[in-house]
């Protein structure tokens, strides 16, 4: 099964400005038939408000599907049929959801792997974090760059200029008759 946070964060997927985990990965890693989780979210659907759990937009789903960065998701368009695959629109399930799945399936697998679900959560958090302090930093170097490359522009153009005055300066001749 999944040990680290990157094995665990392949199933974490980003929709409607949030950080999600699916309900059939969610299963697969508290060691669940999908059919028990979502009996629990049904028995309890109260401890799972809207920024807990939420059941994708068939849209949505289309979407994940077909994004390149969820090659976890390829697999059950491919199975889905009249026999298999994934027939449902899955549930969705935040940080936080992950842990009050945890709480009510009551298992230790469960409570186990949700931790390691919520480090992963925090570990993408934190990348995510680090990639835009990157991505700043990186901009005021292009600006800075780009500022250099104003003054360089402006101090050939200068030189030019000096270098066409000297120039002409020269081809005067002395002497009379040269005026």
């Amino acid at each position: 099964m999944c040990d680290s946070s990157s094995e665990i964060g392949k199933y974490i997927y980003f929709t409607r400005g949030r950080r999600i985990i699916l309900s059939s990965h969610l299963a697969l890693l508290y060691d669940v038939p999908v059919k028990r989780l979502n009996e629990q979210i049904k028995r309890n659907f109260l401890r799972f408000p809207d920024d807990f759990a939420f059941k994708l937009t068939p849209e949505e789903w289309t979407s994940l599907q077909q994004n390149p960065q969820c090659p976890n998701l390829k697999s059950q368009i491919a199975t889905s049929s009249s026999h298999g695959g994934n027939r449902k629109i899955p549930w969705a399930f935040t940080e936080y959801g992950v842990i009050q799945a945890a709480s009510v399936l009551n298992s230790d697998r469960a409570i186990e792997m949700s931790i390691r679900v919520v480090r992963a959560f925090v570990h993408l958090r934190q990348s995510s974090q680090s990639i835009k302090k990157l991505d700043e930093k990186l901009l005021n170097l292009t600006q800075r760059v780009d500022g250099h490359d104003y003054q360089l522009e402006s101090i050939v153009d200068t030189i030019h200029r000096l270098e066409s005055e000297e120039t002409k300066k020269r081809k005067k001749k002395i002497g009379f008759g040269n005026e």
